[in-house]
């Protein structure tokens, strides 16, 4: 007979106020207690099943029974998928929830924090969140990281476990196919990319291949990194990152971008990158490799390795793998992309919320053993069971048609709340091509340091609005521009750069580095 554990037991309650709650250790409050929140990410508006407020999360009715509080939707702006319009929206409202959640809170929660819209959460944390203390005395320089300028912290993030992210991937019997070795250096690659272009190895006769493509446009920068330049500090598209002298700068005002952009631009008008990378959009992987069209990308671990097993019956000998990164021009090989340690997401406790005491040990909570399986993989016994001593998903979670993630984020776990990820949530569903691929880069000590960001006080952020959209706007219309062939980047290099200097660039870079010193030196 199968035991059922006491959430279980709980859940097959109707009365969510039975005596049951006095036998758990992780109980809050004696008597229910209802807390206001706004969830707003890209996957649902509203703390609910797809955003719906009256669909409650599994995980969120687990989370009562275990707790006692209660979690209910005031999410504004559920008619926007953009979370900082949402955000914006709910402050000017003025009346906040009690707690304030979901997807790049960090930004305003800083901004705003030390003004007194949100609860700094440094001495509550250390006299009533144990758990989450624990966290941080085990990583001090995260702690650091998400400080508002003022010395404060005003929310618990979204922490991602694991290091290894993206990977280069390339059509491995494609190479059998043409008696190729796998690329070393970006000249070979180079040569390996023209090989597919020209050497029909689809083998239907028609010159249809496309030797490099991404589903993710930005996924094209990548290619910087092969010629000594960088495409973003951090795991944020076009990010800021650290210079070798320990100032911040940003990638694409950077010599090295412009002679990387230019080989780029090369290699779009020799036809060895997709001509549509631009508007292809999301579906251009699953096109690509089931018409058996394309050779080489830039992609995650876990679901690009899963084409293999998933095309198996459609494309004879498909074999798409991870390879190291080709050496640069310089000779470096390097993995630009990796899991940031620390996200711009996860919940805050507003002024208006007259229980922080309860609220932040509700937030310690799943830091717990209990609340942290709860928040990665689910309800125990509905989604997972504990198998000698692991989580382990349901063979009917593991063998869905439904992403596993995508089931989690109905049952509301891997949300974006304030939570450290267990990897071992992922571990389950990567392929063994994957695996082999994580262990390739992690043996080669691929990865480099990441900007984990910055907070400005007022007047800096003052600098960063009034000046930064706008430049981020041009830097990616001419990026754009130069790598379709619409102008030349090494002849206008000098009138960009003299453009960026009028739009405000060296005054962004200011408060940048004035934030930075403040923060990490």
């Amino acid at each position: 007979m199968r035991h059922l554990t006491l959430t279980s037991a709980i859940l097959m309650t109707t009365a969510m106020t039975s005596p049951a709650f006095a036998e758990s250790h992780l109980q809050i409050v004696d008597e229910p207690l209802e807390l206001t929140i706004h969830m707003h990410w890209p996957r649902a508006q509203g703390y609910g099943v797809g955003g719906d407020a009256s669909k409650i999360y599994p995980v969120e009715e687990a989370a009562r029974a275990m707790t006692n509080i209660f979690l209910k939707d005031a999410t504004a702006g559920a008619n926007s998928t953009d979370s900082a319009e949402a955000m914006n929206l709910m402050l000017a409202q003025g009346k906040l929830p009690d707690i304030v959640g979901g997807h790049l809170i960090q930004q305003p929660v800083n901004e705003y924090g030390p003004e007194g819209a949100f609860v700094p959460l440094n001495d509550l944390v250390k006299e009533h969140a144990p758990n989450i203390q624990k966290f941080w005395d085990e990583h001090p320089e995260l702690q650091e990281a998400i400080s508002a300028y003022d010395g404060n912290y005003y929310y618990i993030p979204y922490l991602p476990d694991g290091e290894f992210a993206r990977a280069w991937y390339i059509r491995q019997d494609w190479l059998d196919v043409l008696g190729l070795e796998q690329p070393q250096t970006v000249e070979e690659y180079h040569d390996v990319l023209i090989a597919f272009r020209d050497g029909d190895p689809n083998g239907n006769g028609k010159k249809d291949e496309i030797p490099f493509f991404s589903r993710q446009w930005e996924e094209v920068n990548r290619l910087l990194t092969l010629f000594d330049a960088r495409s973003s500090g951090s795991d944020t598209y076009h990010d800021f990152y650290v210079d070798d002298a320990g100032a911040i700068v940003h990638p694409y005002a950077q010599d090295a971008y412009r002679d990387g952009l230019a080989n780029i631009a090369q290699w779009y008008a020799e036809g060895l990158i997709d001509p549509e990378i631009f508007t292809r959009g999301s579906s251009s992987r699953d096109y690509l490799l089931s018409e058996n069209l394309g050779g080489s990308t830039h992609d995650w671990f876990a679901s690009t390795s899963g084409y293999n097993a998933a095309l198996a019956d459609k494309v004879e000998g498909f074999n798409f793998i991870p390879f190291l990164p080709p050496a640069s021009t310089s000779g470096v090989r390097m993995e630009e992309h990796r899991r940031i340690p620390i996200k711009p997401d996860g919940w805050a406790i507003s002024y208006m919320n007259e229980h922080p005491v309860e609220t932040i040990k509700y937030f310690d909570f799943y830091f717990t053993e209990e609340g942290r399986n709860l928040a990665n993989f689910g309800v125990e016994g509905k989604t997972w069971d504990m198998v000698d001593g692991e989580p382990t998903f349901k063979p009917e979670v593991l063998s869905s048609d439904v992403a596993v993630n995508s089931q989690m984020y109905l049952e509301g776990a891997q949300i974006q709340r304030g939570f450290f990820q267990d990897y071992r949530y992922e571990l389950q569903w990567t392929s063994p091509e994957a695996l082999e691929g994580i262990a390739l880069y992690e043996a080669n000590d691929l990865l480099i340091p990441q900007f984990l960001g910055v907070a400005f006080n007022q007047e800096e952020q003052a600098t960063f609005d009034k000046y930064w959209p706008s430049i981020r706007t041009y830097m990616l219309e001419r990026q754009q521009a130069w790598i379709l062939g619409a102008g030349d980047v090494q002849t206008e290099w000098d009138d960009y750069a003299a453009t960026l200097d009028k739009m405000g660039y060296p005054q962004v870079i200011e408060v940048m580095n004035a934030a930075y010193a403040r923060q990490y030196q």
